[in-house]
C-alpha cells in the first residue's frame, strides 16, 4: 500500500506565549486519523511541527518517504488550531506548496481550511476534508488508489474540477467512537514533551479525549469539525487507553481535552468505578460548563477518579453578557460551583472573556470582583475572538476588515469597534492578573495567620508575592484608567 505522511500545522516555536509556557500536548487528531489509515493497511508515518523551528524542515521526510499522499491533518481537539493563527496558516501553506513540489497529493483538515477552503485549494491542496475527516480521507484516498477520479460522491469534500470549487454535502458525525482505533502513539516521539513538561511544569501532562462535539450553543463558539452533536466513548474503553499509556508512557497528569467532559448521564460514576477497579491512580483535568458543577455527586465521582482541576468557561461576571453571548449560565452558578469544587478538593479554575459587543466598565467590573472574591486555582483571559460560522461573527464581520485573526494567540487583539480601543483590553488583561494575584496574596496571609502551624512554604511564597502585586496592580489600574478616557 502507499505511503501516507501526516502532519499538523501547529509550531510551539512560532507562538511565543504558549513556547515561554512549555506545556506541549501532542497532536491528538492527527493521529486517530493515522490510526484509521493504518488500520487499512496504509503505511504512515508523522512530520510532527510541534518542535520545528520552520516548515522547511518537512523536506527531510517528504525526500525519506517520498509519500504518495501528503496529508496535513491538525488537532481539531486543541483550542489553539480552533484560533487559526496566521502564523500557523502560513506555515500550513508552505508545507503544502513543498509537498507539491515533490509530487504528492495534498489533502488537508483543519478548522481553519474548513472554514475557508477555496483559499487552501488556491494554495495548491487538491482536497479538503470538511469537518470530522476519519471517514471522509479512507473513503477519499481509497478511491484514488483505484484510480478513479470521480469524488463528487464523497462527503465532507471540496476540490476543484477543472476551473470550479466543488463542496460536496456534509458528512454526519461519528457516533460509535469506540469503532475508531486508539490514536497511533507510537509514531510519534513523545520524549521532547515529556522533557519539556518535567522542564517547566516539574510533572509530564498528556492529553486525551473520551468525546466529541458539544451540544450548547454559545453564540461565539465555532464547532468546524465536531458540530453540535455530542458522542462519548465508552468508560472502559478510555480505561484500556489509559492503561496503556501508562505502561508506554509512564505519565502524571492527563488533560480530557472535551470540549464538556462526562455530560452522559452516568458516564463519570462509571469511570470512577472503573478507575477503582482496574487500580488506576492519575491525576487529570478537565473542561466544563459551571451549570453542570452542581450536582454534589458528580463532583464527588470527579474527585474519586482523580480530577484536581476542572476549567469551567465562567466568561463574566455580568448577567447581561452571559445572556447576550447565549451562554444558558447564570452568575450565582459559577459562586455555587466553585464552592462545591473546592469542598471536594478541586481546583476550579476560570475562562475569561472580555470585550464582548455591550460590555460596559460596570461588567467588567462585576467580572473582577467575581474573580478576586472566588479566587479560582487559574483563570485564563481573553477578549473576544470572532471565528466563521458564529452568530457573532456574522454581527461584526462588516468590520473585520484590517484583521480577521490573530498572530499568535498572545496578541489579544481586538478586530471589531467596542467601547474601548483595543489597546485598553490589553491593559486590562495585564490589570486582572495583577489584581488577582495580589487576592491570592491576600488569602495567603490570612491563611497564615488563621493556621500559622498548618502553613507550608507555598503558603508563605504567595503571601510574601503581595510585596509586587500590590504595587503592580496600582500601577497597572493607573494605566488602565489612563486608556479609558483615551
Amino acid at each position: 500500500m502507499q505511503h501516507i505522511l501526516f502532519s499538523h500545522s501547529y509550531f510551539l516555536r512560532f507562538d511565543p506565549k504558549q513556547w515561554a509556557t512549555g506545556q506541549p500536548y501532542a497532536p491528538l487528531g492527527t493521529l486517530y486519523a493515522a490510526a484509521l489509515m493504518r488500520a487499512h493497511g496504509y503505511n504512515v508515518s508523522l512530520f510532527d511541527t510541534m518542535f520545528a523551528h520552520q516548515p522547511d524542515e518537512v523536506m527531510t521526510d517528504l525526500v525519506k518517504y517520498a509519500p504518495r499522499f501528503f496529508v496535513l491533518y491538525d488537532d481539531g481537539f486543541n483550542y489553539l488550531t480552533k484560533m487559526c493563527l496566521t502564523n500557523m496558516r502560513e506555515a500550513a501553506f508552505r508545507m503544502i506548496k513543498l509537498a507539491k513540489e515533490k509530487g504528492c497529493t495534498v489533502i488537508v483538515s483543519s478548522s481553519d481550511s474548513t472554514d475557508h477552503y477555496e483559499q487552501y485549494l488556491e494554495e495548491g491542496a487538491d482536497f479538503i476534508l470538511l469537518g470530522e475527516a476519519e471517514l471522509t480521507l479512507l473513503e477519499l484516498v481509497n478511491k484514488i488508489e483505484q484510480q478513479e477520479t470521480d469524488f463528487i460522491n464523497i462527503r465532507g469534500l471540496a476540490f476543484r474540477q477543472e476551473e470550479a470549487v466543488i463542496k460536496t454535502t456534509g458528512r454526519m458525525v461519528l457516533k460509535d467512537l469506540d469503532s475508531l482505533p486508539l490514536p497511533a502513539w507510537d509514531i510519534i516521539n513523545m520524549e521532547p514533551y515529556r522533557q519539556t513538561w518535567l522542564k517547566h511544569a516539574g510533572y509530564f501532562s498528556i492529553n486525551m479525549t473520551t468525546t466529541r462535539g458539544c451540544p450548547f450553543k454559545c453564540n461565539w463558539c465555532a464547532k468546524p469539525i465536531y458540530g453540535n452533536r455530542y458522542n462519548s466513548r465508552s468508560p472502559q474503553h478510555v480505561i484500556n487507553e489509559l492503561k496503556m499509556l501508562q505502561e508506554k508512557f509512564h505519565f502524571d497528569h492527563v488533560w480530557f481535552c472535551d470540549d464538556i467532559f462526562g455530560l452522559k448521564p452516568g458516564w463519570v460514576h462509571e469511570f470512577a468505578d472503573l478507575t477503582e477497579k482496574e487500580k488506576i491512580r492519575f491525576r487529570f483535568k478537565i473542561q466544563a460548563r459551571v451549570d453542570l458543577m452542581l450536582h454534589e455527586n458528580y463532583i464527588r465521582d470527579l474527585a474519586r477518579a482523580g480530577c484536581d482541576n476542572s476549567w469551567m468557561g465562567a466568561e463574566s461576571g455580568s448577567q447581561k453578557i452571559l445572556d447576550a453571548m447565549d451562554k444558558g449560565t447564570k452568575v450565582e452558578q459559577i459562586y455555587a460551583a466553585t464552592a462545591l469544587l473546592k469542598k471536594h478538593g478541586i481546583k476550579p479554575s476560570f475562562f475569561i472573556q472580555f470585550g464582548y459587543p455591550g460590555e460596559t466598565r460596570e461588567d467588567i467590573k462585576l467580572t473582577i470582583r467575581m474573580i478576586n472574591e472566588l479566587l479560582p486555582a487559574e483563570i485564563g483571559i481573553s477578549v473576544s475572538y470572532p471565528l466563521p460560522g458564529t452568530l457573532f461573527h456574522e454581527k461584526v464581520k462588516s468590520e473585520l476588515i484590517e484583521k480577521t485573526n490573530w498572530t499568535d494567540s498572545d496578541e489579544l487583539a481586538l478586530m471589531f469597534r467596542n467601547t474601548y480601543q483595543p489597546a485598553f483590553y490589553k491593559q486590562l488583561h495585564r490589570y486582572v492578573h495583577k489584581s488577582y494575584r495580589k487576592h491570592v496574596a491576600f488569602d495567603n496571609i490570612r491563611k497564615f495567620i488563621s493556621h500559622p502551624l498548618k502553613i507550608n512554604q507555598n503558603v508563605i511564597k504567595k503571601a510574601l508575592s503581595v510585596l509586587y502585586y500590590m504595587p503592580a496592580a496600582f500601577i497597572e489600574k493607573i494605566k488602565l484608567d489612563q486608556l479609558e478616557k483615551a
